[in-house]
């Protein structure tokens, strides 16, 4: 049961594992919603996310024989590092159970805090049931990242630290994965101040707590396909939806679309590494009536590799017009790629890249196909650089851009 002596004595113990994350003001988000945003970057715990508060609690109420077993957990990632960090700290053996599509930067960060990753199954489910079949065989300690409430009242050490440095707090969002996070912010910030709204936030792709308050009970989606990996969960628990149910005040989904538009914000805004998962609250904002009301969107953590950041700016620039590919014909002949460079140069366009194909037409003197990639302003500086060309003759066909 989750009371608020648990809760207490959680949030005193996980200090000693956790950065202190000050609430950060965000000027952008507040002029975007017209209320006061804060974000709480637990991207900036020192395993980049916000699991190792539930792992070490639960760890420290195990029994010592129960540790000298050894732990196996599952998890997509963070909790994977949550785990073996507070194993660490305890020293006791760690396996980590992770979905093979896991994050390198996830999996590499797991194995260097000294925990033995296993890679199974697609999801996180899959990992999760293998976990659980080893704990079996083996006689590991399974931990779970989100179905104990030991787990939850750690996670609700989040909740502490936000009402204690903001009071008047009116919404606290956080993102859903299998439910552990929010039922652990959600039934201690009741318990503080029944006044405050907490809002969970899923992805459309993965919405298993969204099924699971619409059937009454937690049921099992049949895919769980999003970029939002750590929360890519098809059930969520058992133990703490009835939490959930009582203390959660409205649940949104979210996009895939979204998350990406939501990474270049707080990159260009806030200078923060979000990963998908904890972007969730940030684009979710939007669809809250927030004037004249404090939010405070939580930002779970920061793990992301590099090549799936870049693929995410990449795409993000495209989505905002701010990066698009162009093709005109053109007869061939001199002077006319120098025409084109003008009339974008005039219009304060940047080219890109150029690919130059003679082969579009058995007639080179009618025509070849210039394609041009090109770097622009929005989506009103790029219609100002299509109807520059457009002047001048050249026709421009719209294309689908790609930087590599």
């Amino acid at each position: 049961m989750l009371t608020l002596e648990k809760f207490e004595e959680a949030s005193e113990l996980v200090k000693k594992v956790t950065n202190p994350t000050k609430l950060v003001y965000s000027e952008f988000l507040s002029e975007q919603t017209g209320g006061k945003v804060y974000l709480k970057p637990e991207n900036m715990q020192y395993t980049g996310a916000y699991k190792v508060r539930g792992a070490y609690y639960k760890i420290s109420t195990l029994s010592e024989e129960e540790r000298e077993k050894g732990l196996i957990t599952a998890s997509a990632g963070n909790h994977a590092q949550g785990v073996a960090y507070a194993a660490q700290k305890f020293g006791c053996k760690a396996v980590i159970v992770m979905p093979t599509v896991t994050p390198l930067i996830k999996v590499n960060r797991t194995k260097n805090y000294g925990a033995e990753v296993i890679l199974h199954g697609d999801v996180y489910d899959d990992a999760c049931a293998y976990a659980m079949k080893l704990a079996e065989e083996k006689g590991y300690t399974f931990v779970h990242p989100f179905d104990d409430l030991d787990v939850a009242a750690g996670q609700g050490s989040i909740a502490m630290e936000i009402v204690q440095e903001l009071p008047t707090v009116d919404y606290i969002l956080a993102p859903i994965g299998g439910g552990g996070l929010i039922t652990g912010v959600a039934t201690l910030a009741k318990m503080l101040n029944p006044k405050i709204k907490v809002i969970g936030v899923e992805p459309s792709p993965a919405a298993s707590m969204t099924a699971a308050l619409r059937a009454g009970e937690p049921v099992t989606l049949p895919t769980a396909n999003t970029i939002a990996d750590g929360t890519a969960v098809k059930r969520v628990g058992e133990k703490i939806f009835p939490y959930v149910q009582e203390n959660v005040d409205q649940i949104l989904t979210v996009e895939d679309d979204e998350l990406i538009g939501a990474f270049l914000d707080l990159v260009e805004n806030h200078k923060m590494i979000v990963e998908n998962s904890g972007l969730l609250t940030v684009a979710a904002l939007k669809q809250l009536e927030l004037t004249g009301k404090k939010a405070v969107a939580i930002l779970s953590g920061g793990n992301m590799d590099v090549i799936t950041m870049s693929s995410i700016v990449q795409h993000g620039l495209i989505q905002r017009d701010r990066i698009f590919s162009v093709s005109v014909l053109l007869p061939d002949k001199p002077g006319e790629l120098v025409r084109v460079a003008a009339t974008i140069a005039n219009a304060q366009g940047n080219v890109i890249k150029l690919e130059h194909n003679q082969f579009v037409s058995t007639n080179r003197n009618a025509a070849v196909e210039l394609r041009i990639t090109m770097e622009a302003f929005g989506t009103e500086h790029k219609q100002e650089i299509m109807q520059a060309l457009e002047d001048e003759g050249f026709r421009p066909r719209e294309i689908g851009a790609k930087l590599y």
